[in-house]
């Protein structure tokens, strides 16, 4: 036999002359919109934040050694001494600077990345985004990105033209550019390296910055790119005074800090909007206390106590947003998982919600855990059951001699 408040509750849920109440139905879809707004939208910045460390991690070291002074002069002796270290799966010179490419009267201004050609693959995830070609830095052979290669209209066997930064740096010298082979285009579906990298040898990068020796920075991979402090720390206890490492997280900091302030203030935004949503229970237990008011005096005079009645309210409000609150994680999942056909949808009417140019990468993505659906859960609960005392509070209190006052 269910407790008398549970009964009363699901009793008020369905009314005498209809299956299903009006009121009530709109209650549970504001919760349900609520929280399937509050879902999707979560779950697209996280995954924003996963996509971007992925993307950055496909292309970039996990850590770097640098020397501000002089650059890094024993490069063959320090790379043996870091590739010694347990857990580090490779490491690489480089040399990184802006500059200029030319090709069939287009222009670019890409960022050009020379490193070891043996050693290149160990330090980088390129090789697995190969979309045309081979990755092959031997000689005056290049790598670029997949957009950068449609601004300059290359393939695979174009000759570049790649102009020195010195010619503005030095006035009183002039360097000829350097003429390089496509070997590969690769594509990362990130917008800021797929046109804006060009990857070359050490020797190649060494001649257009005017290095001859040595190099600018170590690029070191691990097995576990999240122990970047841990792998820090040993790296840095094998380097000679003067030299400094830098995690990825470090460099990009202020990415993932936008990332993750975005996250909390649109969090927060729609958290508003689930309160509003969440009122509206409220307001249906409002009405149906002003609908039940005969009733209610009627079983208080019968002797049933306040805290029946109001825990019948109570469970009233808090079986709504349960309804409410589990429907819309469901329609949030869904909408989550067909994301990228409504994308399509919505592009076949020329309705681009997700262009690469404006957002930097190739789709919307999306990632969700068990842990933060329950946290949405808990909370929209939580403040469903807040919202549900004051009418609940003011049913409990109802005099009976007043409320049977007209019958």
């Amino acid at each position: 036999m269910l407790p008398f408040p549970l009964y009363l509750a699901l009793k008020y849920l369905r009314p005498k002359r209809s299956f299903l109440s009006v009121v009530t139905l709109i209650s549970v879809l504001g919760v349900l919109l609520g929280v399937a707004i509050l879902v999707i939208v979560l779950s697209v910045m996280t995954g924003f934040d996963i996509m971007w460390r992925e993307k950055i991690l496909s292309f970039k070291p996990h850590l770097t050694v640098i020397n501000r002074t002089a650059g890094i002069q024993e490069v063959d002796a320090l790379c043996h001494a870091i590739a010694a270290i347990d857990g580090v799966t490779g490491v690489a010179a480089g040399i990184e600077s802006r500059v200029l490419v030319q090709h069939a009267g287009h222009m670019l201004a890409p960022v050009v990345v020379g490193t070891s050609p043996d050693r290149a693959a160990d330090v980088s995830r390129v090789p697995e985004h190969m979309v045309a070609g081979t990755f092959d830095l031997h000689a005056d052979r290049v790598v670029i990105g997949s957009d950068a290669a449609a601004a300059l209209g290359a393939e695979v066997g174009s000759r570049l033209l790649v102009y020195s930064p010195l010619n503005v740096l030095r006035d009183d010298e002039l360097y000829l550019p350097e003429e390089v082979t496509v070997a590969g285009i690769f594509n990362l579906g990130m917008r800021d390296y797929d046109a804006g990298f060009l990857l070359t040898s050490l020797d190649v990068a060494g001649e257009l910055v005017g290095i001859e020796r040595g190099a600018q920075a170590l690029y070191v991979m691990t097995d576990d790119a999240f122990r970047f402090a841990e792998y820090a720390e040993r790296v840095a206890a094998v380097l000679p005074p003067g030299h400094e490492v830098k995690t990825w997280r470090e460099i990009d900091s202020v990415l993932f800090s936008a990332l993750s302030h975005e996250k909390t203030m649109m969090f927060i935004l729609l958290v508003f909007i689930t309160i509003v949503a969440i009122f509206c229970v409220t307001n249906t237990l409002i009405v149906i206390t002003v609908q039940k008011t005969t009733e209610i005096g009627l079983l208080k005079a019968l002797g049933f106590a306040p805290r029946e009645i109001m825990g019948a309210f109570v469970l009233h409000g808090w079986l709504q947003c349960l309804v409410g609150t589990a429907a819309g994680e469901g329609v949030g999942l869904l909408v989550l998982h067909n994301l990228r056909g409504i994308v399509r949808l919505l592009t076949s009417f020329n309705v681009h919600v997700f262009p690469k140019e404006i957002y930097g990468l190739s789709e919307i993505p999306w990632s969700t855990s068990v842990g933060e659906l329950v946290n949405i859960a808990l909370f929209v609960i939580v403040f469903c059951t807040l919202s549900s005392v004051v009418p609940a509070w003011r049913a409990a209190r109802l005099d009976p001699v007043v409320a049977l006052r007209g019958e």
